[in-house]
Order: C-alpha cells, then structure tokens, then sequence
C-alpha cells in the first residue's frame, strides 16, 4: 500500500439528500483510513467548504439546487487541482458521463454500487489514481462506438452534400438550397441524387432517419 493510502483521507460530502448523506456515512465510518470531514447539500457550500479546507477528496451528487456536479467540478479543478474528485451519481445517461469525463473528475461511479466498489474507488483516487465503474466505462465505449460509426457513415459524404442535407432537414426546397448555396437547381438535383444512392435511404424519411442518427440534425436551437 502506498504513503497516500496509508494516510488518512479527508472527504467532503456534497449531495442534496440528507438520507443519501447518512447511508453513506455509516457505510466508511469503520474505515479507519478515511475521515468525513463535512457535509453539504449543495454546490456553493461545497465549493465554500473546499475553499476554506481544502479536503483530500469531494464526493460529489450531479443533481443539486443552485450549482451543479459538474459545474462543482470545474470550478474544483480549475483551482484546486489537489482536491481529487469522485462522482457518486444515479445517473448513466452517455451526455452526462461524457460531461463529467471532460471536467476532468478522477471518478465516477454509480449509487447502486456495492460498499467495497465504493471503497476502491475512494483508494484508488487517493493514491492519485482514477476509478470509473465498469458501468460508466460501458456508456462511455457505446459513445465511442457511435461516434466513429458517424464519421464512417458521414466520411463518404463531401461536405457539401453533408451541407445540403442539413439545408434539407430545415426544410428547404432544391430552388432555395441553390440560391443560398448559389449553385444551380440541377447541381442540387444531382447532389440530392448522390446522397440517396450513398446512403441508401430512398425517402424523404431515410434521409431524416439519416440524419438524426448521424448528429447532422440540431434540435436545441
């Protein structure tokens, strides 16, 4: 065992649930190596709480009132890079996972894990190490999965076939896509002819299935 497990480990706390709090308390309260040296139910508190002790790790809820997990995160990270950061969520939604992997958290592990997964998580950190449960790690591969099945499916496109079929998925006919494009109708025409046989859709439909399924639609804005 290393100097930084054997050493005690100071943990911070942050989740909105006072319940969730207690459980976890009574579940490292035996562990001798490790001390819960504040709780909070919310981001602000825990970022104040940082600021002023500087724990060694901050066990972190995503869904709170005011500031979330990941924001917390950031803002630890930013500066307080010493402070290790575990992720403690019922959350495993791909977006999410992706979000707290590029704050920069040294793990993540999921609320319905068994107390001995939560305990090598915690030395793992704290030995400067990381921990994602094999369930994030999962969600975080399936990601990847799809994200280089997109660029395949979308690399045999030119971009300006990738930007007339986003002009079409706005609903825009082949006049108005030549005119803002200002190339001619029968150039669209061919370029609309070409993405059909690429991506063998067909329809209309295909296409907007397509699309959707290969992240060239935006439907936030």
């Amino acid at each position: 065992m290393s100097d930084e497990q054997n050493k005690t480990i100071k943990v911070l706390i942050a989740d909105d649930h006072q319940m969730f709090i207690d459980g976890l308390k009574a579940l490292l309260k035996r562990e001798k190596s490790i001390q819960i040296t504040g709780e909070v139910s919310n981001g602000a508190d825990a970022y104040e709480f940082i600021r002023q002790q500087q724990p060694d790790l901050l066990i972190t809820d995503i869904s709170m009132p005011g500031m979330s997990g990941v924001e917390l995160t950031r803002l630890v990270k930013l500066n307080f890079p010493e402070v290790k950061v575990l992720v403690l969520s019922m959350y495993n939604d791909r977006e999410i996972v992706s979000e707290i992997l590029m704050s920069e958290a040294e793990g993540y592990i999921l609320k319905n894990t068994g107390r001995q997964e939560l305990l090598n998580a915690i030395h793992r950190i704290a030995d400067n190490s990381t921990y994602y449960s094999n369930e994030v790690l999962n969600i975080m591969m399936t990601r990847m999965k799809k994200q280089k099945a997109i660029e395949k499916n979308t690399a045999m496109l030119t971009s300006r076939e990738i930007e007339i079929v986003k002009l079409i998925m706005e609903e825009y006919s082949s006049e108005e896509i030549a005119e803002k494009l200002f190339i001619s109708k029968r150039t669209v025409d061919t370029h609309r002819k070409n993405i059909i046989q690429k991506t063998n859709t067909r329809t209309l439909v295909g296409l907007i299935k397509f699309a959707i399924e290969n992240s060239l639609v935006d439907f936030s804005q």
